[in-house]
């Protein structure tokens, strides 16, 4: 499932973030720069409390910076309104989260498709591709299955199929292997790393892994704010 797409690059300048301190503002982020192109991965290291996942949490257009600018592919997506930033946010940024999120209600294929089911109906090539990606993380015969008949590495699984439903430029992956024993973290790494080489989209993963960060082609520490 090659999907190699050149054009996906990002570009951070200059981010800053401050959350309003009891006598005075706290800074998290302090000009923070980074570019990444198309295949790209990216390790963010650093105790917890250092705005790791606030990082994050910019980069997918979850929270705005007090300064600087993110450019996805050539977009701000923070000059969009709001309607045009979901949007964006839907098409270009996929999610993989420590806690996997996944709809106790649906089943893996409906968990899967939920992005599409965002923006209205699935379409035929889009539940084609939920197949696709359900037999490619190795759960073509649980397609089915609810979210509380899977183990815990294969609800991570789920969650890595349902961030590249999109073919998204970014994939944004926060403590992905966080929950999950050792042996079960090493086979979601690889494959979350397989998936992105594939896809060619850009990979930051926020994670106290040494294995995972470096499997990934590149790894920062977060110190006092700045990306080292």
């Amino acid at each position: 499932m090659n999907e190699s797409n050149t054009a996906h690059q990002l570009v951070v300048s200059n981010l800053t973030k401050s959350f309003a301190g009891a006598t005075q503002p706290v800074s998290v982020l302090r000009d923070v720069s980074l570019e990444l192109s198309a295949g790209d991965s990216l390790a963010i290291v650093g105790p917890s409390g250092s705005g790791k996942s606030t990082l994050l949490q910019i980069l997918g257009t979850l929270d705005h910076p007090n300064s600087g600018t993110v450019s996805i592919n050539g977009i701000d997506p923070f000059e969009l309104d709001e309607n045009a930033l979901a949007q964006f946010r839907n098409q270009h940024i996929g999610f993989v989260f420590q806690d996997h999120h996944l709809l106790p209600q649906l089943s893996v294929l409906e968990n899967v498709l939920v992005p599409a089911l965002a923006l209205g109906k699935t379409s035929t090539e889009q539940v084609t591709r939920a197949y696709e990606l359900i037999e490619s993380v190795g759960l073509a015969n649980r397609d089915d299955h609810l979210p509380s008949e899977l183990s815990g590495g294969e609800r991570e699984r789920v969650a890595v199929a349902r961030s590249l439903l999109m073919k998204p430029s970014l994939i944004l992956a926060d403590e992905p292997t966080g929950n999950l024993d050792r042996t079960t973290a090493e086979a979601i790494s690889e494959l979350l790393l397989e998936l992105q080489q594939a896809s060619g989209a850009i990979l930051i993963a926020v994670t106290h892994s040494g294995a995972l960060a470096n499997a990934m082609k590149e790894s920062k520490e977060l110190v006092d704010g700045q990306l080292v």
